[in-house]
């Protein structure tokens, strides 16, 4: 099998590279953190993690906090190991 084909189609994105990143290496993040943390839209950072969430790589926590609205993102086990196997296949890809 070619190493390239190895690599994660879901992860091609800048940004959804960017969110997965994020997320493992912190538990939650809230919607205002990690659209700090890429500079990225509303509309992209919505859009992005709701792919991820329905390929059950992040799992999407929607609450109130008095009567605000909070979302909060996590990486779910299916995504910590589709991640990893997709960064592997990028070192293997750079010969490391």
């Amino acid at each position: 099998m070619k190493v390239i084909s190895q690599l994660n189609k879901e992860f091609e994105s800048r940004v959804r590279l960017g969110i997965m990143s994020v997320l493992m290496v912190n538990d939650w993040v809230d919607f205002s953190e990690m659209k700090s943390l890429l500079e990225i839209t509303d509309g992209n950072l919505a859009s992005h993690s709701n792919a991820l969430e329905k390929s059950n790589y992040i799992e999407v926590k929607k609450e109130f906090v008095g009567k605000k609205p909070k979302t909060s993102y996590r990486v779910t086990q299916n995504g910590r190991t589709a991640f990893t196997e997709h960064l592997n296949a990028l070192e293997k890809l750079l010969g490391k």
